[in-house]
């Protein structure tokens, strides 16, 4: 990579450039970004990993650019049109857009008019008249008369020179840049109701009739414009004056007033229609959707970080309820490390019988497995199970709803059917309601992140950005958090710096071979793993109760004797110096630094070692929604109740308030203040207190304000201008897929 690259994404992400360089490099030995932000910031400056990864990005694209801007050079070379002018244009572009520009009146392609003047013979007349002499174009044209190249007429051959000159201006670099930033600064979307599909659309109501601005358009509406012209239901335009768009075709190619002039001016405007238009439309609508998904996968990964560090109850006995009205409720019991006890099915909605039938069964096995706590999906009959297993009275026993977004995807998967080979998807769903309250993320990794409930719009994104996105952070939430590498599933490992499938499986089938790891260089012996994937992964995984004192802690084991020699330094144990806070006070760092150890990872070391393996997440705390109901009929404009944070978008978050069916804060009505982003306020899985402000039963809809009454009383909105409707409450559910809209009513960064 030449160094110019280095200077540029040095200053586009505001550090230096020996940063970028190091960082390239250990990206290329196989760092990963965790590693790099953790373990290197001596040679990174401190890079998080939010630049670690920016930078990778970067380097990506501008490695693109280059290997693109080499093809081109190629191709234009043996086609024998490379001059030097051209070279340094093509070597100084510095985007995708401006190498094409460049490239297009080059670029081999099929048959067009102006292809088929040429072969006419026509382009000495074309350019006759794009100097624009005063010439007699009748008599001009009248010399290219030729019947066997089928130019049969004068007008025939000005016909055919002006489609050579149409074509000459489609292709002028200077003239595309200008048309694209005229799309994109003052372009409209317009979409349009296909007629007889009222009906059908009625979940895109609110754009039968739509304008906005491609400048301000969010992201989440183009997508849901985009929708909704991929399902037939509306067309979608981008416009632009037409009036505009050709006076900055005159204002480059017309040079006088005459004959000639005249008809450049009629190419000039057949240009516009025939081949700018449709070309800049699509490049533009390539632009906003590449814009859009960026938005989106970024909403969509904070949520699933902040849904993956979901505060864990922990290790407890728990009782999990996957509920049901006339099948029934499937409930499963689990030890402390989440292992199988027993399955049943209870029908607590079935009648007076059978549901003191369930209500037995329920306090029995409570009893019988001491359990601490009860998972309930939050699915259909969710609220009515919770209402009836609080009935029980199980005293000192924690009742808690739990999210079970994609856990039928988990049932049905290859690794519920390994975990579990002998148990139905009912049961395995169960399962996975119940560990998901023990521990959110050892559970969630074993999903598509795609799946776990938090996004928008997910399948029309770009999948490989989306995959990486989510991969990206599912990855960090692993390694912020660390995993204990003697009761860690695969999925979980195979999520740890320098792991991987294979690795993670060879660490599992090392562990049930030789039993539990007494220490982190026991890993060195399984394996394929060797010290590059040591070095990538140690630093991440924990071992409770080690024969070292630090296996359980952050330090990389590269630092033991750094920390040893502290110890003895101090006169005392490893454990002692972990133990007590007045012997790490007496510690001078400054004393430690060396060519490879700098006062950051000296930092690091001293707050791990008061405290070692702390899990970063919040405490669990226990949550109930509030009795009596159950229902969006339950519900009346001005009642106030407490909710989840289920998603957050850019237009607001939806809550989850026990009616199966989330409710929609608006961004505007989250706060007593002015809120640009609702990751400001709020985030997924926090609890919240919301008022009802608006219900709209037919439409499922519901609309809530976190704002305090400081504010004065919340009051019903009132019936608007029909074009103000296409507000907060229309915009209520622009997520028209089904599993998403309920889940919306009621992982994801990137790795290639």
């Amino acid at each position: 990579m030449n160094q110019n690259n280095y200077k540029k994404i040095a200053s586009e992400l505001s550090v230096q450039e020996k940063q970028v360089e190091v960082t390239v490099k250990l990206l290329e030995e196989g760092g990963t970004i965790p590693f790099i932000s953790r373990y290197r910031k001596e040679l990174t400056g401190s890079l998080d990993e939010v630049q670690v990864a920016a930078i990778r990005d970067r380097f990506q694209q501008l490695t693109d650019l280059d290997k693109r801007r080499e093809a081109i050079l190629k191709s234009m070379t043996e086609l024998n049109v490379l001059t030097p002018d051209l070279e340094q244009q093509i070597n100084t572009a510095e985007t995708m857009l401006a190498l094409e520009d460049i490239y297009l009146p080059y670029k081999p392609k099929r048959k067009t008019r102006a292809s088929v003047a040429r072969e006419r013979g026509l382009l000495a007349l074309a350019d006759k008249i794009f100097e624009q002499v005063n010439i007699d174009i009748e008599l001009e044209a009248a010399k290219y008369i030729d019947e066997e190249k089928g130019v049969g007429t004068a007008a025939d051959a000005l016909a055919g020179a002006r489609d050579i000159l149409a074509e000459h201006m489609a292709e002028n670099a200077d003239l595309r840049a200008k048309m694209r930033d005229l799309f994109l600064n003052q372009g409209v979307f317009h979409s349009k109701l296909i007629k007889g599909k009222e009906d059908a659309g009625q979940k895109y109501k609110d754009y039968f009739d739509w304008s906005e601005p491609v400048k301000s358009a969010p992201s989440h509406r183009v997508l849901a414009l985009r929708r909704g012209e991929k399902e037939i239901i509306l067309t979608l335009d981008i416009e632009v004056s037409e009036d505009a768009a050709i006076s900055i075709l005159e204002d480059m190619f017309i040079k006088g007033k005459n004959p000639s002039s005249s008809q450049v001016a009629l190419a000039a405007a057949d240009a516009f229609k025939r081949l700018i238009k449709p070309s800049m439309e699509t490049e533009v609508r390539l632009l906003t959707k590449k814009n859009a998904d960026t938005e989106a996968i970024r909403v969509f990964a904070d949520n699933a970080r902040q849904l993956l560090l979901a505060a864990p109850a922990g290790q407890k006995r728990i009782m999990a309820i996957d509920p049901g009205f006339r099948t029934g409720c499937k409930l499963v019991c689990l030890d402390e490390q989440g292992k199988l006890l027993e399955n049943t099915n209870i029908y607590p909605h079935n009648g007076n019988e059978s549901s003191k039938e369930a209500a037995k069964t329920v306090k029995y096995l409570a009893e019988k497995y001491k359990i601490e706590a009860i998972a309930i999906g939050n699915g259909t009959a969710g609220r009515e199970t919770e209402a009836f297993v609080r009935a029980i009275g199980l005293h000192d026993t924690i009742i808690v709803m739990v999210n079970e977004s994609g856990a039928s995807i988990y049932s049905a998967s290859e690794v519920a059917r390994e975990e579990f080979p002998d148990k139905d998807i009912t049961v395995r769903g169960a399962v996975s309601i119940g560990r998901r309250l023990m521990d959110p993320l050892a559970e969630l990794v074993k999903i598509d992140p795609k799946s776990i409930g938090v996004g928008q719009y997910q399948h029309d994104v770009d999948q490989t950005h989306l995959q990486t996105s989510l991969d990206d952070t599912v990855i960090s939430c692993v390694n912020s958090i660390g995993v204990e590498l003697n009761t860690a599933s695969k999925q979980i490992l195979s999520y740890v710096s320098g792991l991987g499938p294979q690795l993670a499986q060879n660490i599992v089938d090392y562990r049930n071979k030789n039993g539990a790891f007494k220490r982190r260089s026991e890993l060195k012996q399984v394996p394929r793993l060797g010290e590059k994937a040591f070095e990538q992964a140690a630093g991440f995984l924990r071992i409770r109760n080690s024969e070292h004192p630090l296996d359980g802690s952050a330090v990389h084991p590269e630092r033991y004797s750094l920390v040893e020699k502290m110890a003895r330094d101090l006169g005392c144990g490893l454990d002692d110096l972990m133990k007590q806070d007045q012997l790490r006070k007496q510690i001078s760092l400054q004393n430690y630094v060396s060519e490879t150890v700098g006062l950051p990872t000296l930092n690091d070391i001293l707050n791990e070692l008061a405290k070692p393996g702390l899990d970063p997440r919040e405490k669990f705390e226990t949550f109930s929604f509030s009795e009596g109901v159950n229902a969006i009929t339950d519900l009346h404009v001005g009642m106030t109740l407490p909710g989840i944070i289920t998603n957050i978008t850019a237009f607001g978050a939806f809550v989850d308030i026990g009616v199966h069916q989330d409710g929609l804060v608006h961004v505007s009505q989250l706060s007593n203040r002015f809120v640009k982003d609702p990751n400001e306020v709020v985030k997924v899985s926090q609890k919240v207190q919301v008022k009802v402000t608006e219900i709209d039963v037919a439409r499922k809809r519901i609309a809530l304000t976190m704002k305090t009454d400081e504010a004065g009383p919340v009051k019903p909105k009132q019936k608007k201008p029909e074009r103000m409707e296409k507000r907060p409450i229309q915009k209520l559910r622009e997520e028209p897929e089904t599993d998403i809209a309920i889940k919306l009513a009621a992982l994801k960064s990137k790795f290639s």
